[in-house]
């Protein structure tokens, strides 16, 4: 077998054999197989595509390329979940509490942000000593002792995704939905997941811009999931505007803290409340979506959610006094209102853009080794469908620079469109 032959069947839209992809990844993981042949191969697939039979078994070769984890051996049955990111999503910061209260032990493994993305991980060391480094060790024993982990992917699972995805991002393959989807998958399945419940995000803020790009990007993932013996199911979920208000990390940590009392922003409630009932279903906690909704609203509403992220902040070396008193968080030195000069409906609040201002301020990644200023960020005060008049107020900055505000001002002027006519809001979920 040579991967040139591989490439050259891809190319010609033939379809390959479990066998093939399994040397294919196998010899790109040990470096029998050169950087330009993949790249070449990669080309390929974003060009022709692949079918869910092999986009499975690619999956199943990069999960089983580096150590796997078996949560059968420490719960009866594991359920993880994944954000396919966004702007001002710390879905997880209040989605695993509730979903561990109600009983159904989480280990989650997840990333920093690059890009106009947040990272999940960047929002939870802001917590000072909060640790994102557990080893698999340290995974599996704390998963034992208080149900919840939120640490960072282990560099010794899936390998083989971590290689290519850097190849992806230099040779203008990113977009290829296959290879998207089995980056995504591999990590969870090795991570152990038996059941998987997918926010696939869709928007001006997001990476699948259109419902239908999104669609399939879904299907893909849960025909994946259930050739692979797991129990999938996908949300598409909007990203044309901000989730909650808050947009930079320890300002989203403040607003998952402030959720978890019941206080926080009525869609990013909703939102977290609807993921968090379609995890307890998979994992056999209820039997209907009505009871787990009533499950995971009771977690909130009795503080045992509240509670269990104080839990897991302490396990991991994080000082639960800021989860007490978020007003310990670091302040920004400027903080700045943008006030509308129009009234009307709010029609747009463009994600992306405030994403990329966000990113600005110094609260994301434009390359990987880039520090992160956890104080700044942006709040969000509007909504589409609002009613507004002139001198509400649409945004508060939050920077360490005078300069950065100036930079950042008309950014967010661009991102809303206000218009004469009444306009409904947007929905929370398509499918």
């Amino acid at each position: 077998m040579r991967a040139t032959d591989i490439i050259i069947k891809k190319r010609d839209k033939e379809e390959l054999s479990k066998e093939e992809i399994e040397f294919f990844i196998e010899g790109f993981t040990s470096g029998d197989i050169p950087d330009y042949q993949v790249s070449a191969w990669a080309m390929a697939v974003l060009l022709n595509g692949m079918t869910n039979r092999e986009v499975t078994d690619l999956t199943l070769a990069m999960a089983q390329s580096g150590d796997t984890l078996d949560m059968g051996k420490l719960v009866k049955i594991s359920v993880d979940k994944h954000s396919t990111g966004g702007v001002g999503d710390k879905t997880s910061l209040v989605v695993l509490p509730v979903v561990a209260a109600c009983g159904l032990p989480v280990g989650k493994m997840s990333g920093h942000g690059l890009g106009f993305s947040g990272g999940t991980l960047d929002k939870m060391e802001s917590i000072p000593g909060y640790r994102t480094n557990l080893s698999l060790e340290e995974f599996e024993r704390q998963l034992l002792e208080i149900g919840l982990v939120l640490t960072g992917q282990s560099r010794t699972l899936a390998p083989a995704d971590g290689k290519l995805y850097a190849l992806r991002d230099v040779t203008g393959t990113v977009p290829a939905i296959a290879l998207i989807a089995s980056s995504i998958m591999s990590k969870k399945i090795a991570a152990g997941a038996h059941a998987i419940v997918l926010d696939v995000k869709t928007g001006l803020g997001a990476f699948m811009q259109s419902i239908e790009e999104a669609r399939e990007l879904a299907k893909m993932m849960v025909s994946i999931g259930e050739l692979a013996g797991r129990k999938v199911v996908a949300l598409l979920s909007d990203m044309n505007q901000p989730l909650g208000y808050a947009v930079g990390n320890s300002l989203e940590v403040c607003e998952a803290i402030d959720t978890l009392h019941g206080e926080g922003p009525a869609d990013f409630c909703e939102h977290c409340l609807v993921l968090s009932a379609h995890m307890l279903l998979l994992g056999g906690i209820a039997s209907d979506m009505v009871t787990s909704l009533k499950l995971a609203e009771k977690a909130i509403q009795t503080g045992t959610a509240y509670e269990k992220f104080k839990n897991l902040v302490e396990a991991q070396g994080g000082d639960a006094t800021f989860v007490d008193d978020s007003s310990k968080f670091p302040r920004a030195r400027f903080i700045e209102k943008i006030e509308s000069q129009k009234k009307g409906y709010v029609s747009q609040v463009h994600a992306r853009l405030i994403g990329e201002a966000s990113v600005i301020l110094g609260a994301g990644r434009t390359k990987k080794d880039d520090n992160i200023d956890h104080s700044v960020g942006i709040v969000v005060h509007r909504k589409v469908g609002d009613y507004i008049e002139p001198g509400d107020l649409l945004y508060t900055l939050h920077a360490n620079s005078q300069e950065q505000v100036e930079e950042v001002k008309q950014y967010l002027l661009d991102s809303f469109i206000i218009q004469n006519d009444k306009i409904s809001p947007l929905p929370l979920f398509y499918e």
